[in-house]
């Protein structure tokens, strides 16, 4: 597992919301009702210059909505299952808009078991604290490919 550091400045995400309060696989069904509906906010999507998807947020925040880690051992929060918008873009109805802080991350990509456990004890035996809470990234570029970007220092 190779981790990376970078830089993201502010961002916003246009997705489908909800918590751990709805139950189990609470997750999933977001993300098929974010994806049955795509439609609806495909126009709004930031693109690269090739005219390509700019990335698919998994974004996650406490219920505060400051965007901390999940609470009560990371079992309790707020997942946002979207897509990333300009800044200016308006949530049509039935989508919420998050407009995420910059931060910088460690990021690693999701290609073995555990990715947030080992992450999380990287981190304590380097003495680098969680800033935020840790949000998902499929990168369209890459076929999808699955990242976790890990919030170490507020911008």
């Amino acid at each position: 597992m190779e981790i990376k550091k970078c830089v993201k400045e502010s961002f916003s995400v246009i997705g489908k919301e909800g918590s751990t309060k709805d139950g189990a696989g609470f997750i999933q069904k977001l993300w098929e009702d974010a994806n049955s509906h795509f439609h609806e906010v495909a126009h709004l999507a930031k693109k690269d210059e090739n005219g390509n998807i700019g990335g698919i947020w998994g974004a996650m925040s406490d219920f505060s909505r400051s965007f901390k880690p999940w609470e009560n051992h990371f079992t309790e929060g707020l997942y946002l299952a979207g897509v990333e918008v300009a800044d200016e873009a308006e949530a049509p109805a039935g989508w919420v808009k998050w407009t995420l802080p910059g931060y910088e991350y460690l990021y690693v990509k999701c290609t073995e078991e555990d990715v947030f456990v080992k992450v999380l004890k990287y981190m304590e035996e380097q003495g680098i604290e969680l800033a935020g809470a840790v949000h998902d990234f499929n990168c369209p570029q890459e076929n999808g490919q699955g990242y976790m970007f890990f919030p170490i220092c507020k911008l």
